[in-house]
């Protein structure tokens, strides 16, 4: 398959991987991924947000990948990922299942971090058996997991049943989203970035959502409409941070504060003044720097740990 055209420039192109490879989901969906820096270095495992793509993580993986291993995968339906007609919280866990098997060697430890619907992703999975052989840490970027459409503030209307029945319309609409003209920067802007976004920042997230097909649009919006994520956030027991925008609208601060509240194992929130819902994008060093962080703090050392235990156990 010959790799999208983003029309990005300079940090916000999508770095060339050292290997692709295709997963293959419980479905048999197939899932492209990406594998960027050296093989022997500590694993990050990255998963996208909902009309997003690896090209999201640009950032991120251009930084990381100089000392890491990044994993980075197109959900389903997105990027290089073909659409399929199974979409629920079950395959997203499916996938992301699919993608460690194809990518981490058997008891391999990585951070896995989700922005948005890849953030509903790790809680879909957090129950999962490979999910748990794998994750040492996770990072949960400008997510939710539940009440999506209800607490979302992308209309300045007054909470309600009329608010939250015309958002539901508004995300789930079915219209193509056309050409990133300067009206549909200033839209994109408006509902998922800050206001002090720069003009590059925003068309490079206006170039990604707008390469996400319409039905997989619609398709996903119709499952974030319903999410109800909460026993899989009781489930995600390993160290977690939370980063989030206090200018977000599609997901507001309140579900970070709701998610900080119930995860088990709780290791910081950031809330990041003025950052709108695309906090990989707005806010790139303050992420990847909790991503190197969290590797630091716990793939790094549980691996020595393992290392130890394994020389002890030989002696």
């Amino acid at each position: 398959m010959s790799r999208p055209t983003h029309g990005a420039h300079g940090a916000y192109a999508p770095p060339v991987p050292v290997r692709e490879l295709i997963a293959h989901s419980a479905d048999g969906a197939r899932l492209h991924v990406e594998v960027h820096g050296p093989e022997d270095a500590p694993a990050v495992v990255l998963a996208h947000g909902w009309t997003c793509s690896t090209a999201f993580w640009a950032a991120q993986i251009r930084d990381l990948a100089v000392d890491h291993r990044v994993v980075a995968y197109d959900q389903r339906g997105h990027g290089r990922s073909p659409a399929s007609d199974a979409c629920s919280t079950e395959a997203l866990a499916d996938d992301l299942e699919a993608v460690l098997a194809a990518t981490l060697a058997p008891g391999e430890k990585a951070v896995l971090a989700g922005h948005s619907m890849g953030g509903m992703t790790l809680m879909a999975a957090s129950a999962r058996p490979r999910f748990r052989e794998h994750a040492a840490a996770a990072l949960l970027c400008s997510t939710g997991s539940t009440r999506l459409v209800e607490e979302s503030l992308v209309l300045p209307w007054r909470a309600g049943r009329l608010r939250t029945r015309v958002t539901a319309a508004v995300l789930g609409s079915r219209a193509p989203l056309g050409p990133v003209t300067p009206v549909a920067r200033r839209i994109l802007k408006y509902a998922t970035m800050g206001p002090g976004s720069s003009p590059a920042m925003v068309d490079a997230c206006a170039r990604i959502v707008h390469a996400c097909p319409r039905a997989v649009r619609h398709a996903w919006s119709a499952v974030l409409a319903t999410l109800d994520l909460d026993a899989g956030v009781r489930e995600l027991r390993v160290p977690t941070a939370v980063i989030s925008g206090t200018a977000d609208r599609m997901t507001p601060v309140v579900h970070a504060r709701a998610l900080v509240a119930a995860l088990p194992n709780c290791v910081g929130s950031t809330e990041l003044p003025g950052r709108g819902h695309m906090t990989p994008v707005e806010a790139p060093e303050l992420v990847t720097a909790r991503i190197r962080e969290l590797v630091a703090t716990y793939a790094v050392k549980t691996a020595e740990a393992e290392r130890i235990a394994e020389i002890k156990e030989g002696a």
